[in-house]
């Protein structure tokens, strides 16, 4: 694809996000920047969601890990709903009753200071890792398809789609984002519609039905998988889905900070069944277009990229034709930044307030608290991402992906614990037991197939290291503390 086209859709789409964040900063102060003043419609905050929680390695690798797994994917999908619903029948309804800005002080009401600092630091690493992780995968695609022609240097180009960042969110915060993200999701979607329409009438597939045929008959539409010793077994993939869900979602900053700008706890339960009827219908179009890729390969003889992540890219910037080059272009940028600048937001907002105490200060104070921490974590985003760089090592990167996932088990177990227990801890040695709950899980999964009987532990890491961080709060019962009494 021409490298001016490419840019030509940056400038614009860039354009159009500078535009919505003029409007919706307004009159914006701090608490805007935090929590919208509490005022988003659901059905945007619903729809804006999936573009958040579908990032851009998601963009290019499900479609091309069908593949390898097929559609045993959509067995985690499915697990999904079951912890959608705990989080809007357990979770949201605690952090409305709390009336909380950041989702980690209510580890503060119930356990004390040194769990809260703890359970938010988990976030901040997780996040800071996970979310450059992602944007450094999604800028190496933008770097073929449009940076490299044009001559800008990969440390350049990831400096500006920061600073872009940054110029439309350092303002109204999650109000912008909420709208942003609601047309970056609609990019997405179109992307995904969009491509599986070309790509079918490429194939000369007339309709709904001769298109799910095709996929039927592709060789990679199976979805269920019984046999206890395949990865792919639909116990192991629908609870992971459950955890998955519960944690990156409900114990993340990043997503429920836009659930919590809604009017009231009715308002962001129906934003969250609708999310979840979306992103199941999002996530199986992922899955139907990667078939359909392949089969659309097969026919004209293209050969498989060697990792398949590439294949994707492959075929709609040089095979496909220009607009499904342009579609996929904006697709990815949508789900790249819909995911980047939220994630912004959160932990600029979850630093704010858990380490800087903006809620006490007067608000001069705390608009310029709030500007230098966002000014920091843009800065942190590009030195990870340009670390991620030099090491140009795909396993040291997956690693460090990989590794960041282990920080969801201390939250997982702190929370259980805080929900379904009233017993009080001895709170000073949380943190100990939070650290020490990923070492063991490590440890566990590293020796699992010679401990086990050649078992191998995939998404049920989470699951231990939740469960070791659950058994270490019960051993720190605290005899001369008060049972939690929860706030009315």
């Amino acid at each position: 694809m021409n490298p001016y086209i490419s840019l030509l859709i940056l400038v614009v789409y860039f354009g159009m996000l500078i535009t919505v964040s003029i409007f919706t900063s307004r009159g914006a102060d701090t608490n805007t920047f935090f929590t919208a003043n509490r005022q988003s419609p659901w059905y945007l905050v619903a729809f804006g969601m999936i573009g958040t929680s579908l990032s851009g390695v998601t963009f290019v690798s499900v479609p091309g890990a069908v593949a390898n797994i097929q559609f045993s994917y959509f067995q985690v999908v499915i697990g999904y709903i079951l912890g959608y619903f705990v989080i809007g029948t357990v979770l949201m309804p605690l952090y409305y009753r709390l009336n909380l800005i950041s989702i980690y002080s209510y580890l503060e009401q119930r356990f004390g200071f040194w769990s809260y600092k703890t359970g938010s630091g988990f976030f901040l690493l997780s996040r800071t890792v996970g979310s450059a992780v992602r944007l450094y995968v999604a800028a190496q695609v933008l770097q073929l398809a449009l940076f490299k022609p044009l001559g800008v240097p990969f440390e350049v180009a990831v400096a500006i789609t920061i600073f872009l960042i940054w110029i439309y969110t350092f303002k109204g915060g999650v109000k912008t984002i909420i709208v942003t993200d609601t047309l970056q999701t609609f990019f997405l979607i179109t992307a995904v519609v969009l491509t599986i329409v070309l790509v079918s009438s490429e194939l000369n597939l007339n309709s709904v039905g001769d298109i799910w045929t095709t996929v039927q008959k592709s060789g990679y539409s199976q979805i269920f998988y019984w046999d206890t010793n395949d990865p792919k077994n639909f116990f192991k993939q629908f609870f992971a889905g459950v955890f998955i869900a519960i944690v990156m979602t409900g114990l993340d900053q990043d997503l429920m900070q836009k659930n919590l700008t809604c009017k009231n706890i009715g308002e962001a339960q129906k934003n969250m069944f609708w999310f979840v009827v979306v992103l199941v219908i999002v996530n199986f179009l992922f899955l139907s277009l990667g078939a359909l890729l392949y089969v659309y390969a097969e026919a004209q003889g293209i050969p498989a990229t060697a990792k398949t992540d590439d294949f994707y890219p492959m075929l709609a910037l040089n095979h496909l034709g220009l607009v499904v080059g342009i579609t996929f272009l904006l697709g990815i940028t949508a789900a790249t930044y819909a995911s980047s600048d939220s994630a912004l937001t959160a932990l600029t907002t979850a630093f704010c307030i858990d380490f800087m105490n903006i809620e006490k200060q007067p608000e001069e104070k705390r608009s310029s608290i709030k500007f230098w921490v966002h000014v920091g974590f843009s800065v942190i985003f590009y030195l990870v991402i340009l670390i991620f760089n030099r090491m140009n090592n795909k396993e040291v990167i997956t690693a460090v992906f990989d590794l960041a996932g282990y920080t969801y088990g201390p939250l997982l177990g702190l929370f259980a614990f805080g929900a379904f227990l009233k017993r009080p801890v001895k709170d000073r040695f949380v943190p100990f037991v939070c650290i020490l709950a990923p070492i063991l899980t490590y440890i566990i999964n590293d020796h699992s197939a010679e401990w086990f009987n050649g078992y191998k532990f995939g998404f049920e890491r989470l699951i231990i290291n939740g469960l070791i961080t659950f058994i270490g709060l019960w051993l720190l019962h605290d005899r001369e503390g008060k049972r939690y009494v929860p706030q009315a």
